[in-house]
């Protein structure tokens, strides 16, 4: 991993923001190992010192972006034990509550096996910290079944992990070999029927974790980023909360407002009430 000089990072967010960006997605790596390469070298920013690590990037970028009005999100955080100092981050709204972590599976021997930075043996204990830090968090993460040498016992693990954690939005992949990978030389590969019905049997608990999860928004009034605004922003549109990121969650269908000076407009923001679901998705009506 090569940690990109912070001083650089937080220009060209500034850059960004200066230009009209309303969402900033910060993805690497491994994004809670920020600095470690360069054992958290000071650089600076503004004329001022700062150090490379992610909280403070994720300070300073929350800074930033208040002053524009703009969200700052966070991707490919591993669950180690310094993320609990972002958290707090998240409760005061310096950067969105919204925490993409890629857990991958529960079982500590499979994560061993991956060849994962974290145990996952205290994540269930991790996630509940964090909720108790900050109760709006939306956590979403990615998993992957029928790894080499996965025990049916792993698996059932994998879908008690989902049932407790309950975390907010999920996805599955079949594990599937790929060329070179020393996962392919690990002791009993699955048949593919049995990697994707692992698959499906994990997307149907994370499934009805979801639903569960948006249920519970309905009635919440959200702040909304809109996306799309057909009819000059008079016929409803498309847009995301803090709990949707782009292209990977759900997003908020918007409803021709009941107020004719109401105009949506894309890159800006509205606030909006939630009505009911729809699958992946919230309804909601403009205010």
């Amino acid at each position: 991993l090569v940690s990109r000089p912070i001083g650089d990072v937080l220009k060209e967010a500034h850059a960004l923001f200066e230009s009209g960006v309303k969402e900033l997605l910060v993805i690497s790596q491994d994004t809670s190992a920020y600095g470690v390469d360069v054992h958290y070298r000071t650089g600076f920013w503004d004329g001022k010192p700062i150090k490379t690590k992610t909280l403070e990037l994720a300070k300073a970028l929350g800074d930033i972006a208040q002053s524009y009005g703009a969200w700052v999100r966070l991707h490919y955080v591993y669950p180690y034990p310094s993320v609990d100092d972002i958290i707090p981050l998240m409760a005061t709204g310096h950067v969105l509550p919204y925490l993409d972590v890629p857990f991958q599976h529960s079982h500590p021997d499979v994560l061993k096996r991956m060849k994962r930075p974290a145990s996952g043996e205290k994540n269930l204990e991790r996630i509940q910290r964090w909720r108790e830090m900050c109760p709006q968090i939306v956590i979403r993460s990615t998993f992957i079944a029928g790894f080499p040498g996965e025990t049916q016992e792993e698996f059932a693990h994998l879908l008690d992990f989902m049932r407790e954690a309950k975390i907010d939005r999920a996805g599955c992949f079949a594990y599937s070999p790929v060329e070179g990978a020393t996962a392919n030389l690990i002791p009993g590969m699955l048949p593919q029927s049995v990697r994707e019905e692992r698959a499906a049997q994990f997307m149907k608990v994370a499934e009805q974790v979801s639903v569960n999860k948006l249920t519970q928004r309905v009635g919440d009034t959200l702040q909304v980023l809109i996306d799309s605004a057909p009819g000059n922003g008079r016929k409803g549109g498309v847009g995301r909360s803090y709990a949707e990121a782009p292209e990977i969650d759900g997003v908020v269908r918007l409803l021709p407002s009941e107020k004719i000076s109401k105009i949506l407009k894309v890159g800006e923001f509205t606030r909006a009430k939630v009505v009911s679901t729809q699958g992946h998705d919230l309804i909601a009506s403009p205010i």
